[in-house]
């Protein structure tokens, strides 16, 4: 699940969850409202996906 793996990124990258919101989806209240039950589109999944890779990769972050 998305929202799973966003949490344990936000866990290992100390990233508040609005400023990820923010970068990975340009909505900060995106987190907010995985958590509250939003599905997301198939395209918002592989671009926040696509966003935590990337990070990843930029930061060497585990």
């Amino acid at each position: 699940m998305l929202i799973r793996k966003i949490e344990v990124f936000l866990r290992h990258t100390r990233m508040p969850p609005t400023k990820f919101g923010r970068l990975a989806a340009r909505d900060p209240r995106f987190v907010l409202d995985l958590r509250n039950g939003r599905t997301p589109r198939a395209a918002m999944e592989r671009r926040v996906e696509h966003f935590m890779n990337e990070y990843r990769e930029a930061t060497n972050a585990y």
